[in-house]
């Protein structure tokens, strides 16, 4: 069930009931979120991001939870930003593969590609279950400036590589934003998610965009620690966007390290690159 609670000029917000944080145990999350016009949709989605919202197909949303905060959008500030030793060595690792962009149209290839990610890295998740109509819609079902990377091994036949990653992007006037993405969950050596994002850095340079939107960083999230690795981070706060502090990153450390020990994990420090 929505709750429309305001209006502001064409655009229309709902609040949406509380449902299980996905993200923090224990926790209840709530959403606002307005439908992206056709026409205008690009624009509009570029002011929302902006202002701390995500896309999903059609609709922009932010988190409206009543108890907490720990959402915070994050995005990476690309002109002071230097590849560390450990982010070079990924990039060469994956030198080999090539990148291909591609219009915004689902095919059975990357389905497939979804499917294996999901099963092994989020079997429990609320995406689990997606299914080949849920996929079309979450790629094609938009009105913004959005294309598809794909990540390809080399052919030796002049044919087209082994597909080993994806992701949704969205062009805005000021960067990337990084949808969605998913890769080969077998090749953990290639460390295919940083990679994603380290490429895309790349990309924005070349293109002279200065910011690569990473989404919502949780502090205390295991799903979303790895977000705060990338130096320098910049986080939307109520007084808007800054660079992300020692002391915030400390505190969210020692949130995720609490959370792993119940699990009997050790804990990786978040501003580590």
């Amino acid at each position: 069930m929505t709750q429309q609670f305001t209006t502001s000029g064409r655009l229309r917000f709902f609040l949406t009931a509380g449902s299980p944080c996905p993200y923090l145990p224990g926790h209840e999350e709530r959403k606002v979120f307005t439908h992206l016009p056709q026409g205008e949709g690009s624009i509009i989605n570029d002011s929302l991001t902006q202002s701390g919202f995500r896309r999903s197909q059609n609709i922009a949303y932010r988190p409206a939870c009543e108890a907490c905060s720990a959402c915070t959008s994050a995005r990476i500030p690309i002109e002071d930003y230097v590849f560390s030793r450990s982010e070079r060595r990924v990039l060469a690792r994956n030198a080999d593969l090539q990148r291909h962009i591609v219009e915004a149209e689902a095919t059975i290839e990357q389905f497939d590609l979804l499917r294996r990610y999901l099963m092994a890295r989020h079997a429990d998740g609320g995406m689990a279950e997606m299914a080949w109509p849920d996929f079309v819609a979450m790629v094609e079902d938009t009105t913004v400036r959005t294309h598809i990377v794909e990540y390809r091994t080399r052919s030796e036949d002049q044919g087209p590589g082994d597909l080993v990653a994806c992701i949704l992007v969205d062009l805005m006037q000021d960067g990337l934003s990084l949808v969605y993405s998913f890769f080969d969950p077998d090749l953990a050596r290639r460390s295919l998610g940083v990679f994603i994002v380290l490429d895309h850095v790349v990309q924005a340079t070349l293109n002279a965009l200065p910011r690569v939107y990473l989404g919502y960083w949780v502090s205390g999230s295991e799903k979303m620690a790895y977000k705060a690795r990338f130096q320098p981070l910049e986080i939307l706060r109520p007084s808007g966007w800054g660079l992300i502090s020692a002391r915030e990153i400390a505190k969210a450390e020692q949130a995720l390290s609490e959370t792993r020990a119940l699990k009997g994990a050790d804990s990786l420090p978040l501003g580590r690159k």
